[in-house]
């Protein structure tokens, strides 16, 4: 590992830590860690003339964490595997709306918007986790490197606006925010719905799994129907 590379690492790993104190005092949607510190590191690599090609060795190094990260979860599922059981039922109904509904809303919003056919398929797999979102974004003729980037953003106004709107409409339920969460807005989504509460977070990572299974099944006969 070089200089640069750990250098990369610790300082990410400061600005997240700044960004979750700032959450912790200024609580605003904007203040959201995951979007504080996105746009914090953004501005410090710039002013250190970072090149995104020399940040990458870092990043690569955190991504691999994600593995031991995503396993970590399965604690608060198997913690509240029996809320999760019983309610077994509205899960899948809420999952399989939520999922119609974000892929019919992004290809019409897409389609309103007059933006080329290769930008409507591209859209209609922004609330899955990358890796599905590459897949099976090929499947129906759009462009993985821009999946990848419709997935990051989905995730992040997801993590900062969701419990927001959540709130604003009278959704208090621990379950359902995280069954929200986790169906439009998958790891970044999830994350957020760890800080508020085990529960939140545990039916958030079920809804994750199951979105991503459901949109690469349903996605490739249902992106004809428009």
């Amino acid at each position: 590992m070089s200089g640069l590379t750990l250098f990369s690492i610790v300082l990410t790993i400061l600005v997240y830590m700044g960004a979750k104190a700032l959450s912790t005092r200024v609580r605003t949607p904007l203040t959201t860690p995951v979007l504080s510190a996105t746009i914090i590191l953004i501005i410090v690599l710039l002013r250190l003339d970072i090149s995104y090609e020399e940040y990458t060795p870092a990043k690569e190094w955190m991504t691999f964490l994600l593995g031991p990260a995503t396993v970590a979860l399965a604690v608060p599922l198997y913690i509240n595997r029996r809320v999760i059981k019983a309610r077994g039922g509205q899960v899948i109904i809420g999952l399989t709306i939520g999922c119609l509904a974000t892929i019919a809303s992004a290809v019409w919003i897409s389609k309103l918007l007059g933006l080329p056919e290769i930008i409507q398929a591209t859209a209609a797999v922004k609330a899955v986790t990358t890796p599905v979102a590459i897949e099976t974004v090929v499947i129906i003729g759009g462009d993985p490197a821009l999946a990848a980037a419709f997935v990051i953003a989905a995730g992040i106004f997801g993590a900062v606006f969701g419990p927001l709107l959540l709130s604003i409409f009278h959704i208090d339920d621990p379950f359902s925010r995280g069954l929200g969460m986790g169906t439009v807005s998958h790891g970044i989504g999830t994350s957020q719905a760890m800080v508020e509460g085990s529960l939140q977070g545990a039916v958030s990572s079920v809804a994750m799994g199951a979105a991503a299974i459901l949109t690469s099944i349903i996605l490739p006969w249902l992106y004809r129907l428009f």
